[in-house]
């Protein structure tokens, strides 16, 4: 950009709260935004709100849960939270296998690894185990991961192990039901600790379904579908009592036995399970649901029990206690006797009615689709910053990642590679002003590409509930280069909602790859401030139901540029601004909507800009757009329509569009391409 050679006047009250705000980031919201809603009472409730629209539900304490709350989290709950919980391959790369050389080269390696299974591997030869190391997040992609002919086997000493959101299918050995000619288990584990084994399906394998044995410790197994089988879940077989075991929301269907059978575990807490349709093979005894076996110690609770024989019982050396659960068409065996222990000592957990169980669990065990669409990249949980945690997305990623970003102020330089799409960035604060990523280059040192706090090339990416920042204070120093960047875009099919971006000159830049490539930028119910050229560049942009803040640098008759748009004169559609609120502070005629940008001189870069249905504050000139470096407004692209407020009036200098041209330009024309791309349609509210 050409750099603007009147400089901002010191305010020293400003200058101070925008400091004290990155330094306690719920401060930041009052020093930016709230300054724009004092300025502007009328601005629109959706434009100002500084509330998140994706933020998760508050944990519920135990015994407490809807069945309408959420069915997942992306971090383990019962036993495998406890002792340093269970983390899995988090802070490690994230990988993408579809064949089993690659599954097994990444399970069984030295670091930690997010392995994503994506399609059907079969396992050769038949039966074999794919051995996993400590470390490790197992997942399938969307809901078609799945494991042919083969086991997933934990040595002795693997921890840190999640597995989530497969089909593991397909060892069973022909006319060997009691699986004793072959051990080909879905998942083995001997001496273990911390597992957490969530929603998966196990089915007609040649001996367990799922083995938890020798001693192994801080299991949780949850939302997981046992069918089809013999022997489905056994734990324990060591005359040790270490073993502590969670297990929720599982179904059990089409299985015999072993729903579990616990031997000898120190603590056994069995809740909202479902066993239903059990195998009816007329054997009294080696037929049956829950067993508390050896010196186990069993807790029982509303779950729900369907055409079981034995549904639960207890050797005389074992404890179980039973509350809630509802049994229909059962028979035999429903042992209670010592106290066992109380759950709720070790770890607060969500009981669901045992009424809703079969519904629940029908409906929410296995492979789900929610799950392995998107893997979360906790910041600072699992990666230190948040581009560590872009790095860790694969090359070529072919569907969603989500960085997680917990509040606070990230003092960081970001970089999204066009290598790497289909990344979400998503604050996880109450407010966007709670998770900032913020840097102070100018374009003095490094370009103005270089100045940019974040960047993003890559395409398909999405960013909610965030505050990007330039804190450059261009008071307080005499550069030539004062370009000073909060965000660059040059990707396409770029998103950002309930976002601010807080700078001077600059702020925000929509670009594309070249002049002649389309870009498209939706920007939605966000917050933008500067003063000098700061929304701009060639990408098709649409910001909408959002506040825009026009900075006061001192001047009585010229503050700054809202826009400065270079877009491609083959490109109908540049700057779309609609249904939003532009505020000032600024005096009264100061400040110009904008300015026709030719980066180099370029002739064939002109301009578009239409703002339409929005309110204008006084500080906006009555001539409003003005000429640049030689080029005259009046040969670029720019529009008002349906304006209003103290700085719409319309004169000879404020072209308008007729209510016929006005069709034309939407905010679906603006955006769907030649893909149909609506995000305005789907993005939440």
């Amino acid at each position: 950009m050409t750099h603007f050679p009147s400089k901002r006047l010191p305010r020293p009250h400003a200058v101070l709260a925008a400091v004290a705000g990155l330094l306690a980031a719920c401060c930041l919201g009052a020093a930016g935004e709230a300054r724009a809603a004092a300025a502007a009472p009328g601005t629109p409730a959706a434009a100002q709100s500084d509330a998140p629209r994706d933020a998760a539900p508050a944990a519920a304490p135990a015994g407490a849960g809807t069945a309408s709350a959420s069915r997942w989290t992306d971090r383990a709950h019962g036993f495998a939270s406890l002792a340093g919980g269970t983390t899995g391959g988090a802070g490690g790369k994230v990988v993408t296998v579809s064949d089993q050389a690659s599954l097994a080269r990444y399970a069984a390696a030295g670091e930690p690894y997010v392995i994503r299974v994506q399609g059907a591997v079969a396992v050769a030869p038949f039966g074999s185990d794919i051995v996993v190391t400590s470390n490790k997040t197992i997942i399938g992609v969307g809901d078609t991961g799945e494991i042919v002919h083969g086991e997933l086997h934990l040595n002795p000493g693997a921890h840190n192990v999640i597995i989530r959101n497969l089909t593991i299918r397909d060892s069973y050995v022909e006319g060997d039901w009691d699986g004793k000619t072959s051990d080909f288990d879905a998942i083995q584990m001997d001496t273990v600790d911390h597992v957490w084994i969530d929603h998966n399906r196990f089915t007609h394998m040649g001996d367990g379904l799922l083995d938890i044995r020798k001693d192994s410790q801080y299991i949780t197994v949850s939302y997981n579908r046992f069918s089809n089988h013999n022997k489905a879940l056994g734990i324990g077989w060591t005359t040790n009592v270490l073993t502590q075991i969670t297990m929720d929301h599982n179904w059990f269907t089409g299985t015999k036995q072993r729903n579990p059978s616990a031997d000898n575990c120190a603590y056994a807490h069995l809740y909202n399970n479902y066993l239903s349709a059990q195998v009816a093979d007329g054997d009294p005894v080696w037929t049956y649901g829950n067993w508390s076996r050896g010196r186990t110690k069993m807790v029982i609770e509303n779950s729900y029990y369907d055409r079981i024989q034995h549904p639960y019982q207890a050797d005389a050396s074992a404890e179980l206690v039973e509350r809630g659960s509802i049994l229909r068409r059962t028979s035999g065996r429903t042992d209670e006797w010592g106290a066992a222990f109380d759950p709720g000592a070790f770890y607060a957990y969500r009981l669901d009615p045992a009424a809703a169980v079969p519904a629940l669990v029908t409906r929410f065990s296995g492979p789900q689709k929610q799950i392995g669409d998107a893997v979360t990249l906790n910041v600072p949980g699992d990666y230190p910053t948040v581009q560590a945690a872009v790095d860790a997305v694969p090359d070529g990623n072919p569907v969603g990642v989500t960085v997680a970003v917990a509040p606070g102020t990230y003092r960081e330089k970001v970089f999204i590679p066009a290598s790497k799409p289909n990344i979400a960035l998503r604050g996880t604060g109450h407010r966007r002003s709670d998770t900032v990523i913020v840097y102070d280059t100018p374009a003095e040192y490094g370009g103005s590409t270089g100045s940019a706090t974040v960047r993003i090339a890559a395409n398909d990416v999405t960013a909610r509930n965030l505050t990007f920042s330039n804190d450059f204070d261009e008071a307080a120093v005499e550069l030539k280069g004062e370009q000073a960047l909060a965000m660059k875009t040059t990707g396409d099919r770029i998103v950002f909602e309930n976002t601010a971006f807080l700078g001077n000159q600059d702020t925000l830049m929509t670009d594309s790859p070249k002049l002649t490539t389309p870009s498209r930028v939706y920007v939605r119910d966000s917050y933008i401030e500067g003063d000098v050229d700061f929304v701009y560049g060639r990408a098709t942009t649409v910001i909408e139901r959002s506040v825009i803040r026009l900075l006061s640098r001192g001047s009585a008759t010229n503050n700054g540029y809202m826009t400065a748009a270079s877009t491609w004169t083959g490109h109908p559609y540049g700057f779309l601004i609609t249904r939003c609120e532009v505020v000032s502070d600024a005096p009264e005629q100061s400040f110009h909507l904008g300015r026709p940008w030719h980066p180099g001189g370029e002739p064939a870069a002109v301009g578009q800009v239409l703002i339409r249905d929005t309110a204008l504050p006084a500080a906006v000139k009555s001539s409003p757009w003005t000429d640049m470096s030689g080029f005259s407004w009046r040969d670029a692209r720019f529009a008002e329509y349906r304006n209003h407020g103290p700085g719409a009036t319309v004169t000879a200098d404020r072209p308008q569009l007729s209510d016929a041209d006005a069709k034309a330009y939407t905010v679906t024309a603006y955006l769907e391409g030649a893909d149909g791309w609506a995000p305005h349609r789907r993005t939440t509210h």
